[in-house]
């Protein structure tokens, strides 16, 4: 996992954070990770599957059963 250092944070914000944190019962260092994750990662992002559903409702966008293909086998002799 990667590692990211934030230094001199503004005393209100770290405090705020440290609020923060307790309220959702979890540590300092876990509530910022929960605060990038949906800083970057919002839950109402568009995702692409849901815009061509809603675009294109006659396509079928679901998965289809693949044909398979098994030459036949020559008998030994």
């Amino acid at each position: 996992m990667a590692s990211v250092t934030v230094r001199n944070p503004p005393e209100e914000t770290h405090r705020a954070l440290r609020a923060r944190a307790a309220a959702h019962g979890r540590s300092t260092e876990a509530e910022i990770r929960a605060v990038l994750e949906s800083a970057v990662r919002p839950e109402e992002r568009v995702k692409l599957g849901c815009s061509l559903a809603v675009s294109w409702p006659s396509m079928s966008l679901r998965p289809s059963p693949m044909r398979t293909y098994a030459p036949e086998r020559a008998q030994p002799v």
